[in-house]
């Protein structure tokens, strides 16, 4: 699939162009793998859609280092490509979950000018819980035979009152980050849009971080089209918390938006708005704009979505923005691009509201890789790069042919499908290696080295689930 050439892609704004034979190769693709088969949460039986509850996928949705070879991902809301009802969005009792991948980067051997197949494995499944009630609305309650409260991916899992109440049992992650300690998580979803952190060995939920009514929508609903109809202000339905980094310091969370809250001009808006927060304070500080690339026309504009942020250091961010296209979606990959942004001159907007008074204060963005031009020309077709690449985060260093490279991982969302339209559609791994001249200003997050864990310590051996109508 990948030919066995280097072939790095930077930007001629702020890099030479080169294709690369020297100690300088900027970005280039250095590793595949892909992973596939059931997950370890110990769950047996299938969803209401005749999914199996431990099926493996999804799991690019968001990637964070978890120390040395260890990864945590997640899935989002679970398996909802099978029709079995629409007035839920085909959504299912699915429990949210992180899975633990090892990648296998160190026992890796990386040369120029190839791509080295990697051979990722599970070690770990964590289902996310709370120990307090939730409200389940109409769908069936999950808990946990020690009593545990299940969060779902069903999205008719709610009570009346603001997308923002924590009560809530539906949750449906996207971004993920590993706390400075090692021992926790903070994750963002999209129904809310919520940021909880939870206990990183037993997926308890210790901790929530409120966001500002604005990012809330009012008038809530099983069905998407319906919630966005229905609101004027708030983030879109299945477009809220996308993108969450942690500064390599472990003291802010900064987290991003898929798509223009509805006030700011929903998918027909240019820009979408970035949150930090204090983690000791659990208090938002800020609030930034960001400004989408228009794949459109001029007189007809049509902007991506963003789909994460990672941090270099405790200013500079690389932001995916991204089409739809690609595997998965039966069409060829057009735009798929990683931005870098400089928050540390960036003009403040949370006092601000609608699409121009937010372009007007966009912060400065650069190219830092086109991933379509670098899959492509490594082999890779059009049609075969995955549609949804939504997961970013930077691993280990490692050596290159001699010579220490940062490594950014990128993965996809294959919305739990392993083949679409007789093609295999896997969750897939792309290990990008950087040249440290490339990011001058990179620091690597601390992290304590990973303890083992198991399905015992998970809490989950023989594990019983009780599915209930509240």
């Amino acid at each position: 699939m990948f030919a066995k050439r280097l072939l790095a892609v930077l930007v001629p704004a702020v890099f030479p162009v080169l294709i690369a034979t020297s100690a300088h190769a900027g970005v280039a693709l250095i590793g595949v793998g892909q992973i596939s088969g059931s997950d370890l949460s110990g769950l047996s039986g299938t969803l209401e859609n005749g999914v199996a509850g431990n099926l493996l996928g999804g799991i690019g949705s968001g990637i964070a280092w978890a120390g040395g070879d260890s990864f945590v991902m997640t899935p989002d809301r679970g398996p909802n490509a099978v029709s079995w009802n629409p007035a839920v969005d085909d959504t299912s009792s699915w429990i949210t979950r992180f899975q633990t991948v090892n990648l296998g980067l160190s026992g890796a051997t990386f040369s120029t000018g190839a791509v080295t197949t990697l051979t990722p494995s599970l070690t770990a499944t964590t289902l996310l819980s709370s120990t307090a009630a939730l409200n389940y609305g109409s769908a069936p309650a999950l808990t946990g035979s020690a009593g545990q409260n299940y969060f779902t991916g069903r999205s008719d899992a709610f009570a009346a009152g603001l997308s923002t109440d924590s009560a809530n049992a539906r949750f449906d992650p996207e971004g993920i980050r590993v706390a400075g300690n090692g021992k926790s998580v903070f994750i963002s979803d999209e129904y809310g849009p919520y940021i909880y952190q939870f206990d990183k060995a037993t997926g308890n939920r210790i901790g929530v971080i409120a966001l500002p009514d604005k990012f809330a929508v009012a008038n809530l609903s099983s069905q998407g089209a319906t919630e966005i109809s229905a609101n004027t202000s708030g983030r879109v339905a299945n477009k809220g918390m996308e993108g969450l980094a942690i500064t390599p310091d472990g003291k802010t969370l900064v987290g991003i938006m898929q798509s223009p809250l509805l006030q700011d001009g929903g998918t027909d808006g240019s820009t979408v708005r970035i949150v930090t927060i204090d983690i000791a304070t659990g208090k938002v500080t800020h609030e930034y704009a960001y400004k989408l690339d228009n794949i459109g026309t001029p007189s007809k504009p049509k902007y991506p979505t963003v789909s994460e942020i990672v941090a270099i250091n405790d200013h500079e961010f690389i932001i995916d923005e991204r089409d739809g296209k690609g595997l998965g979606d039966g069409s060829k990959a057009a735009f798929k691009k990683l931005y870098r942004i400089d928050l540390s001159g960036a003009q403040d907007v949370s006092s601000l509201s609608g699409a121009g008074a937010l372009a007007a204060k966009a912060v400065d963005k650069t190219l830092f890789v086109d991933l379509v031009a670098l899959f492509v020309a490594n082999g890779l077709a059009v049609t075969d790069i995955p549609a949804k690449l939504e997961g970013l985060a930077f691993g280990p260093d490692v050596m290159v042919s001699g010579l220490l490279e940062h490594t950014l991982i990128v993965t996809n969302d294959n919305d739990f499908l392993d083949t679409v339209g007789g093609a295999a559609n896997p969750n897939q791994f792309f290990v990008l290696g950087i040249s440290a001249d490339t990011l001058p200003g990179y620091a690597a997050q601390v992290i304590p080295e990973p303890a083992a864990l198991t399905l015992t310590a998970l809490g989950l051996g023989g594990l019983a689930l009780r599915r209930r109508k509240p």
